[in-house]
């Protein structure tokens, strides 16, 4: 309770007090996969920084050691758990580890996905199924283990990442795109099963992100800076712009969010 003021009632809570009780993340556990690099280690950076505890699942482990490393430079207490998430079995050692070390999931954060974007008329089978099984099937295993748990807590927030093909078709979408509309629609779906029982359920979309997934697209001479001129900011994104995105959706201001598709994107896909 906050002091009486010099009117007798009681004192206004400080701007700090006042953004804690809003996006304070102290107390609760986040799972982030992808959470090595790019995208994935931002928001798993800015959900630890805001207070979360950090379960971050990527393949590579010198990656993972190295981003784990980072988390604990800025005082974050951090699990990590190396799998494959292409892998049916690997997501399953995924949902049964992931709350060991350090406390149950509050906060699914699926980040990780492939991106074969090769012509329609060349994707192979193998293609079109790696692609399923990492960018939806996999969050939707996750969604489906941690979320009923979340729901009988009374309390708990899924972000998927999304992309600029869930919602239009170029610099051939094939799979990827198929992928990733998908997961949007897993999104609300989520929302309409849990949302009654305090969890809140989004995907954030980004827009041309420099990141080690676009690599191959950086690398068409002129994409870049194609890419930036689409944006109403005139530049592609960074990582780092899906920090705050993040700690909103995970945090109490989000409670009356879900089922939302949100553009962290300059303006790219209405420009």
């Amino acid at each position: 309770m906050h002091a009486p003021d010099e009117h007798g009632g009681p004192a206004p809570a400080s701007p700090d007090a006042y953004l804690r009780e809003l996006f304070s993340l102290a107390g609760r556990t986040a799972l982030v996969t992808g959470g090595s690099s790019g995208i994935g280690y931002a928001v798993a950076e800015a959900l630890g920084r805001a207070g979360a505890a950090v379960v971050l699942v990527a393949r590579r482990r010198p990656e993972l050691d190295a981003a784990a490393e980072r988390l604990r430079g800025h005082g974050v207490r951090v699990a990590t758990i190396s799998a494959d998430l292409g892998d049916p079995a690997a997501v399953g050692d995924v949902c049964a580890r992931a709350a060991g070390p350090l406390g149950e999931i509050d906060i699914l954060a699926n980040v990780a996905a492939n991106n074969i974007r090769r012509p329609m008329a060349e994707l192979t089978d193998d293609d079109y199924e790696t692609t399923m099984r990492v960018n939806i099937t996999a969050p939707y295993r996750l969604g489906q283990h941690f979320g009923p748990r979340m729901a009988a807590r009374g309390w708990g927030r899924v972000i998927n990442v999304g992309s600029q093909q869930s919602i239009s078709a170029f610099g051939d979408s094939g799979a990827y795109g198929v992928s990733k509309a998908a997961l949007a629609g897993l999104t609300r779906s989520q929302a309409e099963a849990w949302s009654a029982r305090g969890v809140s359920c989004n995907t954030i979309l980004p827009g041309f992100v420099l990141t080690p997934l676009t690599a191959p697209a950086q690398a068409i001479p002129g994409r870049v800076e194609a890419m930036a001129a689409r944006s109403m900011t005139g530049r592609n994104g960074l990582p780092g712009d899906f920090a705050g995105a993040a700690v909103l959706l995970a945090s109490d201001a989000a409670a009356y969010i879900t089922g939302q598709v949100m553009y962290v994107d300059g303006g790219f896909s209405v420009h």
